[in-house]
């Protein structure tokens, strides 16, 4: 669970910490992202995904495979309207 904040019991120092938040004084800096990803990383997890949805459903029985996309037919008609 989340730590709660607390704020000053002292009304100046409430007054203070309400001041810096509106005005976001006290914000701190935003983490700077990094430029790019490793091109060999990405290919890597590419090559890995392209091939396991094959290899998945090739160790599958029909009827499992049945089973599965049932379950995610469900899965994407439960979702409510956008």
């Amino acid at each position: 669970m989340p730590k709660r904040s607390r704020k000053p019991r002292d009304l100046n120092a409430l007054a203070a910490s309400i001041v810096d938040q509106a005005t976001d004084e006290s914000a701190p800096p935003e983490p700077v992202p990094d430029a790019e990803k490793d091109p060999a990383a990405v290919a890597l997890g590419r090559r890995g995904g392209l091939k396991g949805g094959k290899a998945r459903a090739a160790k599958m029985t029909a009827k499992e495979r049945r089973d599965s996309a049932r379950r995610a037919a469900q899965a994407r008609w439960s979702k409510p309207a956008e």
